[in-house]
């Protein structure tokens, strides 16, 4: 599948500053583009690339300097456009309407014509796959679990009894939707005097992930103890990311890697974690507020903020606050210096 530049620049809404009879065949990055290819540029930080790319035309801002006699492609957002042109090189796969012979498929469950079971896929009782949804190898579906229309469930993706994924979701590999939450209650006797044990509270909710989201490899999204865990319209959470029991995770959130939630926290709409965040149970997160990579919280976030640090705080202060860390052995040895040269002066005087 081949573009002519033009072709591409009205799709996005750019324009073509250069060669628009270019014939584009794919996308490719910087350093290794050539011709007949398109590249992007947006970070400062590979200008260098940039201004030495054998790439046929390269996306870019408005405003962004181009080397003379570059073949561009200029548009606002171009990170956006760049993401929709290759979309066009590279389409969603298109499911081929089938169940395989090797997959389970209980006699109750109701699969769509249109969608596809792989070999080995398994689709437990009363459970339901929607219209052009696709199902690879080893994925399982329990007891009425429900898959909507237009998702890709990837190998080994687990989605558990009376779980709930919307339409046009993707589940990378390993995701597990529905396992039970980590919750015990400590039993100091135990049963007929046995002794102390951590009793198992009975996890009897279930999770549902809304539409348009794509969850991450080896991702957890726990069930509640009662009710719903609820991964919000549109979120995007990358791997090894674990939300606990009755999470509430608003629309529009983005959860980076190894982001961990405890139980019954919420977080609003637009929320942002940022890499190896984790957040204590019972918390809320307001609307549209961050937190900074490995941040560690402990207290509510007010919509909007930016938090950072170890127990987190908003930004500005903890910023303040690690550039004075880093200052401590210097303020320490002028404080030394100041007591000496006080010497027994001052020795008297607080005698006194």
């Amino acid at each position: 599948m081949t573009f002519l530049l033009a072709e591409l620049a009205a799709r996005v809404g750019g324009e073509v500053q250069g060669d628009g009879a270019l014939r584009v065949e794919r996308v490719a990055p910087l350093e290794t583009a050539g011709p007949a290819d398109l590249s992007f540029f947006s970070n400062p930080r590979y200008r260098e690339a940039f201004e030495a790319s054998r790439a046929g035309a390269v996306v870019l801002e408005p405003g962004a300097a181009a080397p003379a006699g570059r073949t561009v492609l200029r548009v606002k957002n171009a990170y956006l456009a760049f993401a929709r042109i290759s979309t066009l090189f590279h389409p969603p796969r298109e499911p081929v309407p089938e169940i395989a012979p090797q997959a389970a498929v209980h006699p109750s469950a109701h699969v769509h014509p249109s969608a596809q079971v792989m070999p080995f896929a398994c689709v437990g009782p009363g459970a339901e796959v929607g219209a052009r949804s696709i199902l690879f190898p080893g994925v399982v579906l329990g007891a009425e679990a429900r898959v909507g229309e237009d998702c890709v469930l990837y190998a080994n993706v687990n989605v558990r009894e009376r779980c709930v994924v919307g339409s046009r979701c993707v589940l990378q590999p390993g995701v597990v939707i529905g396992a039970d939450g980590f919750g015990f209650a400590f039993d100091p006797v135990g049963e007929d005097g046995s002794g102390p044990r951590h009793y198992k509270v009975p996890q009897a909710g279930n999770a549902v992930v809304e539409d348009d989201v794509e969850l991450g490899a080896n991702s957890c999204v726990d069930r509640a103890t009662l009710g719903s865990t609820v991964v919000g319209r549109g979120s995007k959470i990358d791997n090894l990311v674990q939300i606990a029991h009755n999470v509430q995770v608003g629309p529009l959130s983005i959860l980076c890697a190894q982001v961990g939630i405890s139980g019954s926290t919420k977080l609003g709409q637009g929320v942002v974690l940022a890499g190896q965040v984790g957040l204590a149970g019972h918390l809320q997160v307001g609307d549209r507020a961050t937190l900074l990579a490995q941040s560690g919280v402990m207290n509510d976030i007010p919509a909007g903020e930016t938090w950072g640090g170890y127990p987190a705080r908003p930004q500005r202060r903890w910023m303040r606050e690690e550039a004075l860390l880093r200052r401590l052995d210097e303020l320490s040895r002028r404080v030394k210096a100041l007591e000496k040269a006080a010497g027994p002066a001052a020795e008297e005087t607080e005698k006194t």
